[in-house]
């Protein structure tokens, strides 16, 4: 009782229960990942992406989504990960990013949604450092979750700047 105890204030000096909450979990490339359900607006089926020239190969293109279009990034692409053909389990999670001149309604493609997990603090370890050179900034940390690892996205921060600028421009 007393270790865990001492384990909790540690992790409260380094953050660790501002991440604790409730993640919508989904797979890509199959790996489990989660995002903050507060950033979640909704969930959506494939549905027809009209593509924008000279964007980046990542941003699919856009959505009509009742009356609003949306620009949709294909998280596959843009972590570097092979493409796949999207399949009747592949879906839009719908996010609301905050950039620096604003929130931004975008569309994320993933393979599949999973489910909505209550993660608690204790569960989530800070993101390894991996020995080279990695930008690792959008991951909050990985958790551990029925029997496996989810790796919990900052959204916010999954693109940069200059994405969120060229994600702007295809809306």
């Amino acid at each position: 009782m007393q270790a865990e105890t001492i384990e909790r204030q540690e992790n409260t000096a380094a953050g660790i229960p501002a991440k604790e909450g409730k993640y919508l979990t989904f797979s890509l490339a199959g790996e489990e990942y989660g995002i903050g359900i507060l950033k979640v607006k909704e969930i959506i089926g494939m549905m027809n992406i009209t593509p924008v020239p000279q964007t980046p190969e990542f941003v699919k293109g856009v959505i009509n989504l009742r009356g609003k279009v949306i620009p949709v990034v294909d998280l596959r692409l843009r972590f570097a990960l092979e493409a796949a053909a999207y399949t009747e389990r592949t879906c839009i999670i719908v996010v609301e990013v905050a950039g620096q001149s604003g929130s931004v309604m975008m569309g994320i493609v993933v393979d599949a949604v999973s489910e909505v997990l209550n993660i608690r603090g204790a569960d989530i370890e800070n993101t390894p450092a991996f020995g080279v050179r990695l930008n690792t900034d959008f991951i909050l940390g990985m958790a551990k979750a029925a029997g496996g690892i989810k790796i919990l996205l900052d959204i916010d921060r999954v693109l940069s700047s200059e994405d969120l600028v060229a994600v702007r421009r295809a809306a």
